[in-house]
């Protein structure tokens, strides 16, 4: 088993990219697609997010691992094909199946990378690099975890435990090689779907004496789209659920898939998981809430939001229509171009939420960024769709491709935090138009 650490800088994939949009949700660009995030703190003190990388509404995941950093949750860097099972950069030299979530963990100068490859057989395997953002090197198998999702945890005392599963998740002591685990200690049903709601995605983490088993819930709807936990007095159990961190459910139409973890960045304690776009249950994007302990070590559920790690957004400068975090019909948020996507598809009755903006002002009109196709309208209101009429915009018929910037009035004063709702009505079903952005005035 080879020991090789790919050292920074030793080939040039994993080019950065900076990311300058700032705090909101999603955190990754136009265009890219980055799913199931282990948030971990590195040893220089930035915060990383290890995840998959869709590339197809027909499927999930890619051959190819990209790593996401910041120091201040507001500004996002990306270091691309960190890591690949086929093709240029190809480090799993027994395989060419894609790669599912990963995770990592840094220690005594090594970062090492579990992935997880689409089954079956051995199906976690481990990299390693000098770097948390890579290039990763060296892909060998873990002997003995034959299901997806590996994620680690590195105890007060040292002891560094690796977890997995689907359906069932099991866990066991990491040998002091960091690549294979001590079978003796292996643990079975840590978590189950009968007594956790457990579906996927285990990460486990500490605070204040408790352990939190984090995972992917199907609790409500007996759909996959929960964050949930439950706490233990021990890294391996026994678990007892506790709820759910936060709910992905209206992202998109037909969102089913949710996979997150939860880190402590500066003080402040983050729940990251993912919403899927383009009326699929794939095209994922990475999202993140800030997240608040009761004093008995429980969490409190946070809401799916559009300001994310940010306090309320500014409505005076432009908001994206792809930014938002509630849609009903089928609307949905689609690429049009490279790097650029808006909300499509949109039907009669659809509608579409945004949380939270901050009117320091009373706006006196709104300008909306749309792509005629059928022709409707779109009415915008604050907090609830049954709330006063903020504004009414009438979009015309066209042909789908050149966009039109409409300004309207905004009929009633406006001041603090609210939510914006946009409902849109026509005479056909769907295609009535897109939408780009809007911003107040």
């Amino acid at each position: 088993m080879t020991n090789s650490v790919c050292r920074t800088g030793a080939f040039l994939f994993g080019a950065l990219l900076c990311l300058t949009a700032g705090a909101r949700n999603p955190i990754v660009a136009p265009g890219r697609y980055f799913a199931d995030p282990s948030a971990r703190v590195g040893p220089d003190g930035r915060l990383y997010l290890y995840g998959s990388k869709d590339e197809s509404a027909d499927y999930y995941c890619s051959h190819r691992y990209d790593v996401i950093s910041t120091d201040d949750m507001r500004h996002w860097r990306t270091a691309e094909d960190v890591f690949a099972s086929e093709g240029e950069h190809d480090e799993v030299s027994y395989s060419d199946a894609l790669l599912y979530a990963p995770d990592c963990l840094y220690e005594n100068g090594i970062c090492y990378l579990y992935y997880c490859l689409a089954g079956p057989g051995d199906v976690i395997g481990v990299a390693a690099s000098s770097s948390p953002a890579g290039p990763f090197c060296g892909g060998t198998p873990v002997a003995g975890c034959r299901q997806i999702d590996p994620a680690v945890f590195r105890d007060d005392d040292g002891t560094c435990y690796l977890f997995w599963g689907q359906f069932t998740a099991k866990g066991a002591v990491l040998n002091p090689d960091r690549r294979s685990v001590d079978p003796g200690t292996l643990r079975d049903s840590l978590l189950t779907e009968r007594n956790h709601f457990f579906h996927e995605g285990i990460q486990v983490f500490k605070r204040n004496g408790i352990y939190y088993a984090v995972f992917t819930d199907i609790s409500r709807r007996g759909m996959a789209t929960c964050i949930g936990y439950a706490t233990a007095s021990e890294p391996l159990g026994p678990y007892t659920y506790r709820g759910v961190i936060v709910d992905n459910f209206g992202c998109d139409p037909c969102t089913w898939n949710n996979h997150g973890s939860v880190a402590c960045m500066n003080g402040q304690w983050y729940v990251f998981y993912h919403r899927s776009t383009h009326g699929s249950v794939t095209m994922r994007k990475a999202c993140v809430e800030p997240i608040r302990f009761r004093d008995d070590g429980t969490i409190c559920e946070a809401e799916m939001t559009t300001q994310g790690a940010s306090g309320p957004l500014d409505p005076f400068v432009r908001t994206e229509a792809e930014w938002a975090c509630a849609l009903t019909g089928s609307a949905r948020i689609s690429a049009f171009a490279a790097g650029e996507e808006r909300l499509t598809r949109i039907g009669r009755f659809d509608s579409a939420g945004y949380k939270y903006f901050d009117f320091s002002r009373a706006p006196e009109s709104v300008t909306v960024c749309a792509v005629p196709r059928q022709g409707g309208r779109m009415t915008i209101y604050a907090d609830n769709l049954c709330a006063p009429l903020l504004a009414e915009i009438t979009v015309p018929p066209g042909d789908g491709l050149v966009p039109q910037l409409i300004t309207v009035s905004v009929r009633v004063p406006l001041a603090g935090v609210h939510t914006l709702y946009f409902r849109f009505q026509g005479e056909d079903r769907c295609e009535l138009f897109d939408v780009d952005w809007f911003c107040f005035e």
